[in-house]
């Protein structure tokens, strides 16, 4: 009996560069709404003197610092990614090598929780200005 070969499929950098392009720009984003969010915060101070409120307060502003700076890091990753698959491209290789693809694929896991965890930020900080703006 002849054993068949199961194709592998390939991996293209270009498919690669393609998400990483979708995933900056959805940071972009996530960074633009942060500076509006700062800005909202900014104004509530100014209005409210009741601790309860300014310790929200406080708690959506360490969230949007936090979530900043999980934005660089995001940011980063998809930067170094970018940085091997262009040396990679240079030798003449149009496909990535295994390890590549798995961490791209673990990269893109991490997209997709963060968007989540970032969605419900958003969710609660609505409902918070909903009730004191």
């Amino acid at each position: 009996m002849e054993k068949t070969q199961i194709p592998k499929e390939l991996i293209y950098n270009e498919d690669l560069h393609f998400e990483h392009q979708q995933w900056r720009s959805e940071l972009a984003f996530w960074e633009d709404e942060l500076k509006s969010f700062k800005n909202r915060l900014s104004e509530l101070v100014t209005r409210w003197t009741d601790n309860e409120v300014l310790a929200q307060l406080e708690h959506y502003q360490n969230e949007f610092i936090l979530h900043g700076r999980v934005i660089d890091d995001l940011q980063e990753v998809i930067e170094q990614h970018e940085i091997r698959i262009a040396a990679q491209t240079k030798t003449g290789q149009d496909t990535l090598d295994t390890l590549l693809v798995k961490k791209h694929v673990e990269f893109r896991n991490r997209m997709e929780t963060q968007r989540q965890i970032y969605a419900d930020l958003k969710k609660g900080f609505f409902r918070f200005l909903s009730k004191y703006m």
